[in-house]
C-alpha cells in the first residue's frame, strides 16, 4: 500500500494508545515514513505526542466520530487504523474492568473502521494467547501461530476474542485487511540495563520463553501491517530475533522444559517465539537487540 493516496495526499492513520510505550514508537515511525498520523489516547501524559486527541474508546460515538474524520480541527478522511490501546496486562484492574474496557474498545474501533469504509486495520494482539505464563509447558518450540489459542487470563481471553472477531468481520466484509500482531514484552533501550540480571535464574523469564520486542521493531511491524494489502484476517507473533538471556536457547529449553519437542535447529540465542510468519507475511525483520546496546555501552 502506497503511503500517498491517488490524489497525492499522505495516507491518514488513527493510532490508538498513542501515549503508551509502543504507541509513541509507532507514531514516530509512521511519521518518519510519510504517514499523516492522528494520535489518540484516553489521557494526555507527559510523554504523549503533543497533538494527541483525548478519546474514550469505550464510547462508541466518540470512536465513530474520530475514525470518520469528523472531529473539529482534526477533520479529514481516514485510510487506516492502528489499535494499540488497552488495559495492558492482567491484574492491573479487576477482571471485569479489563474485559469491559478492552473488549468494548476493540469492538468500537473495529466496527467503526468497517462502517467508515476503512479497509486496513492493525491491532495489538498479544503473546499471551500462546499460553502465557508457561506454567503449563508449550506444545513445542519455538511456539508459533499454528496451535489453538490457550488464554490463561481475562486479558488474554479478550485478545483471543479480538482475533475471532476480526476473522468474522473479514468474513462479512471481504475487502477488509485486518492484522493482529501478537506482541512480546515491549522494551525500550533504557530497559536493557537490567537484562544481564536475568541470567542468574532462568525461571525469572520462563513465563514468556525469554522473549521481548524492542518498541522500534514493534513499530516496524505495525507499519508493515498497515501496508499489507491482502484481504482477510491475519495474526503474527512479533518478537525480537533473540532472547533476553546470554545462555543458549537450546540449553534453556533443556533445563526448564526438558520434555518439549524442539522442531528446528536453534541458533545460539534464537527467539523461541517464532517470527517466521511475520517475516513471510509482512517482510518484518528485527533491527534492534539488547546485545547491541550492551556492546555499545561496554
Amino acid at each position: 500500500m502506497s503511503v500517498d493516496t491517488p490524489s497525492g495526499r499522505a495516507r491518514r492513520v488513527v493510532v490508538t494508545g498513542a501515549a503508551g510505550k509502543l504507541g509513541r514508537a509507532v507514531v514516530a515511525d509512521l511519521r518518519e515514513h510519510g504517514w499523516d498520523v492522528l494520535p489518540v489516547d484516553r489521557e494526555r501524559t507527559p510523554h504523549a505526542p503533543e497533538d494527541l486527541l483525548v478519546v474514550d474508546l469505550t464510547d462508541q460515538a466518540q470512536v465513530v466520530e474520530v475514525i470518520a474524520g469528523r472531529t473539529d480541527e482534526r477533520e479529514g478522511p481516514v485510510d487506516a487504523v492502528a489499535h494499540l490501546a488497552a488495559v495492558p496486562a492482567p491484574g492491573i484492574v479487576p477482571n471485569s474492568a479489563t474485559f469491559t474496557n478492552n473488549m468494548t474498545a476493540a469492538w468500537n474501533v473495529q466496527t467503526a473502521a468497517r462502517a467508515a469504509g476503512v479497509r486496513h486495520v492493525v491491532w495489538a494482539s498479544s503473546e499471551t494467547v500462546l499460553g502465557l505464563p508457561f506454567d503449563e509447558a508449550p506444545p513445542y518450540a519455538p511456539v508459533d501461530e499454528r496451535y489453538r489459542a490457550r488464554p490463561g487470563s481475562t486479558y488474554s481471553l479478550v485478545k483471543t476474542l479480538e482475533e475471532e472477531m476480526a476473522h468474522h468481520l473479514c468474513r462479512w466484509d471481504p475487502q477488509l485487511t485486518m492484522v493482529g500482531l501478537r506482541f512480546s514484552n515491549v522494551m525500550e533501550p533504557q530497559d536493557y540495563a537490567r537484562f544481564p540480571s536475568f541470567d542468574a535464574d532462568p525461571m525469572l523469564r520462563k513465563w514468556n520463553l525469554w522473549g521481548y520486542i524492542d518498541a522500534r521493531d514493534g513499530a516496524q511491524a505495525v507499519r508493515k501491517g498497515l501496508e499489507l494489502d491482502r484481504p482477510g484476517a491475519h495474526v503474527a507473533i512479533i518478537a525480537a530475533a533473540d532472547t533476553v538471556m546470554s545462555r543458549s536457547s537450546a540449553s534453556l529449553l533443556a533445563e526448564v522444559f526438558p520434555g518439549v519437542e524442539v522442531r528446528k535447529d536453534l541458533g545460539e540465542h534464537e527467539t523461541l517465539l517464532s517470527i517466521d510468519t511475520a517475516r513471510e507475511l509482512l517482510g518484518y525483520e528485527p533491527e534492534h537487540s539488547w546485545r547491541d546496546v550492551r556492546t555499545t555501552s561496554a
